[in-house]
């Protein structure tokens, strides 16, 4: 069990600590343990079921608690989930621990949000993609999981909110010192949205017709509320008792009650409400103890109070009505036969929420898991799946590159999400980063400030590079704004022109395109003295993006012919029918040979050319395809030499990245459907759909795990694995969006319509 476990007092712990024990006494056979959350700087004196502790703040203890799961052999986790146990935004740290397991995970869902927010939708899509099966303690909760999270509502199992047996109590009321009184109780731990102020409203109503009425608040605040704002609502509670002249009907008990307490109080009231205030609170812990008790309820009308009260077994008010309460209070306390049928009708109901019962069907649902487990794993990989685009692309988080950018420009890499000074910038991925603001400028974003901010600290990075006398860029930068090298490589002076070329070709501004396009000429006459294909490659692409913008550039054109010519040359001396690539070995970034080739050729009308770059892509796509169907790149540790084993680790972002936009061109300019395919399949890969099975994309940060080895992902959030990601989503929203508008304009005009 994973959650919050008493004494720490809240709902979650109660529940996870009931559970916990439910289970172990059900199942003596079962070693039913609990990894526990903690608030930061708090520790509490567990019993012995506790075996490990997670601050909620510190993501390396999720860590740490996955591998503790993981070594021991653990064979279901039950996760319960609340947005506020976990850290990160909406609870985001929760994903650190649940994507390491290695057992199936069984996630009770104690909120599900009619409109969550967009992170939360992200992270709790993630939890419930990561989860072999899903427990909802209400049928409403099973619709919302369908309608708003796309569920299949076979993976969905309704098991109700656990109670305890609460036994005929004799003299509660005397022990309580309100013998002979009518008593109304509301339990729980206190915060503004409980409305108890209505209930308070309404007594004067109430003590006209039983003046001996007494309301007992029973809980102590919120630890969190208590944190924040002291015990502000309570006072107040207190003070408006006092001026409406019945604070001698009302009992505050300020504390956190253990089951023998809470049975007592239960046993002594006559009427339970709940006037809570949150319409979408899809569960709730006193509820279900209050009719599990067989007591006669009264709720304002919140999701679950009008699913579990449904039927006569309770009496549903209006939001805010202090007059509705008193009504159905007098009304209940009046009619004694009515609130004894309804207490009947209650209890009745609860038999099957009861804590063994609970119990015995979480365990059948843990059985589920564990035997679809294996097989829904493999399903979900099956080529036919995998071919498919994901529901609904992310939208483009530029948070992390944000936080890796400074005033000087993007550096390089990071120690998990947090930039690595030691390593200073370079031109490579500063350069990447440029190419990606000149996309999302053209495309249009939410984010245009930050875009053309950002854009233009690119783009001085880039300038500055440039040594004019030489011709040529430098690429290291250390931190202190130190050269690290007088000329850099040839790859990195490439794809310094190549987003200098879309730049160019893509942004609306003119400074930054005049300012590109002057770079980009007194950068080309170095590349045609260069031997790298990749640096071939990249100058192409941008000769290319250039020439949208001015194709009548004849020294441009010189130049991609002369190097276009190069690299098709080199493919012709070194492919054959087993073998249709430009070198012996494939390496990294390789899809951008195949790209340029395809893209010079389009733009040269050279067909031999054009199905050159097709071929080697086409290869290429074949060679990258697991057996079970998901993208599986040459790894960067051994690469693949022609006649030899391609090393399958480490695999690298940028090489899905790549893949991702050669495809996308490949169906531009050839106009083959199957292209589209091979591009989902790649992007597909930083979704988890990968060797481990493991998403690289943090939602949480918006940045992209730097790869993966052949045991782990490596957890560092880099500039190069956060570029490639954002590139490979950009460019595929990109083609998205241009075959919709294709798909509408296709379309023959409605009858009657003005074409």
């Amino acid at each position: 069990m994973i959650g919050n476990h008493a004494p720490r007092h809240c709902g979650i712990a109660t529940f996870t600590t009931d559970l916990a024990e439910a289970i172990s006494s059900e199942r003596p056979d079962v070693d039913c343990f609990v990894v526990a959350m903690n608030d930061p700087g708090r520790r509490h004196a567990y019993p012995a079921r506790v075996r490990f502790e997670i601050t909620e703040s510190d993501v390396a203890s999720y860590r740490r608690a996955a591998d503790f799961l993981n070594v021991n052999q653990v064979d279901v986790a039950c996760v319960q989930h609340e947005y506020g146990i976990f850290g990160g935004k909406a609870g985001a740290h929760a994903l650190e621990l649940l994507r390491e397991l290695r057992m199936p995970i069984v996630t009770t869902l104690h909120t599900i949000l009619a409109e969550p927010s967009a992170q939360q939708k992200i992270v709790l899509d993630e939890i419930l993609r990561i989860s072999s099966r899903v427990v909802v303690m209400s049928a409403q909760g099973g619709e919302l999981l369908r309608a708003v999270h796309g569920v299949p509502e076979d993976k969905i199992d309704h098991i109700p909110h656990g109670i305890p047996l609460v036994p005929p109590a004799h003299r509660s009321k005397e022990r309580l010192g309100v013998e002979g009184k009518s008593v109304i109780l509301t339990f729980g731990l206190l915060s503004p949205d409980k409305g108890i102020e209505n209930v308070i409203d309404a007594l004067p109503q109430i003590l006209e017709r039983f003046p001996d009425a007494v309301y007992i608040v029973l809980g102590a605040t919120h630890p969190h509320v208590k944190e924040r704002h002291g015990e502000t609502y309570r006072l107040m509670l207190e003070a408006r008792a006092h001026r409406l002249g019945v604070d001698g009907n009302v009992m505050f008990h300020d504390r956190f009650v253990s089951h023998a307490e809470l049975t007592e109080f239960l046993a002594a009231a006559d009427i339970y409400i709940t006037p809570y205030l949150n319409p979408a609170q899809i569960t709730s812990g006193t509820l279900a103890y209050a009719v599990g008790a067989g007591r006669a309820v009264i709720s304002t009308p919140y999701r679950y109070a009008k699913e579990l009260l449904a039927d006569g077994r309770g009496v549903l008010v209006p939001w805010r009505d202090p007059g509705a309460i008193a009504t159905e209070v007098v009304s209940l306390l009046s009619d004694e036969p009515r609130r004894m049928a309804m207490c009947a009708r209650a209890s009745a109901y609860g038999e099957a929420m009861r804590w063994p019962a609970v119990a015995r069907s979480y365990m059948q649902g843990f059985e589920r898991a564990r035997s679809e487990h294996a097989s829904r794993m493999r399903a979900s990989f099956q080529a036919k799946t995998l071919a498919r685009r994901p529901a609904e692309l992310p939208a483009n988080d530029l948070t992390h590159l944000e936080h890796m950018t400074d005033g000087t420009g993007l550096l390089q890499h990071a120690a998990f999400n947090v930039p690595r000074y030691e390593d200073g910038y370079c031109l490579d991925d500063n350069a990447r980063a440029m190419l990606l603001m000149a996309h999302l400028e053209e495309g249009g974003t939410e984010n245009a400030k930050t875009v053309r901010l950002l854009g233009s600290r690119y783009l001085a990075f880039v300038r500055y590079a440039f040594d004019v006398e030489r011709g040529r860029f430098r690429n290291f930068l250390t931190f202190d704004r130190r050269w690290a090298e007088d000329v850099g490589s040839e790859d990195s002076h490439g794809r310094a022109v190549w987003s200098l070329g879309t730049v160019v070709g893509r942004t609306q501004d003119a400074g930054k395109r005049s300012l590109a396009g002057d770079l980009l000429l007194a950068a080309l006459p170095a590349v045609v003295h260069f031997t790298s294909p990749r640096a071939w490659a990249y100058s192409l692409l941008g000769i290319d993006e250039y020439l949208h913008a001015f194709q009548g550039d004849s020294t441009v054109q010189a130049c991609r012919d002369t190097l276009a010519y190069r690299l098709f040359d080199l493919y012709r001396g070194a492919s054959s029918a087993d073998w249709p690539w430009f070198e012996e070995t494939a390496t990294y970034c390789n899809a951008r040979l195949s790209q340029a080739l395809l893209v010079s050729g389009a733009r040269m009308d050279n067909s031999e050319m054009r199905s050159a770059g097709a071929r080697s892509l086409g290869w290429l796509a074949r060679i990258q395809r697991s057996p079970e169907g998901y993208f599986s790149p040459v790894g960067s540790n051994g690469f693949y030499s022609k006649g030899g084993a391609m090393a399958a680790f480490d695999q690298q972002p940028v090489e899905a990245c790549a893949m991702v936009s050669a495809c996308l061109e490949a169906e531009r300019i050839t106009g083959e459907g199957h292209w589209r395919t091979h591009a989902y399949r790649a992007l597909r890969w930083f979704f988890g759909q990968n060797t481990l099975q493991e998403a690289l994309h943090d939602p949480s940060t918006g940045g992209c795990r730097d790869g993966i080895h052949a045991d782990r992902l490596n957890q560092n959030q880099g500039a190069e694995s956060t570029l490639s990601f954002l590139m490979a989503l950009v460019e595929m929203g990109a083609a998205d969006r241009v075959e919709l508008a294709k798909t509408y304009s296709d379309r023959p005009p409605a009858q009657g319509a003005v074409s």
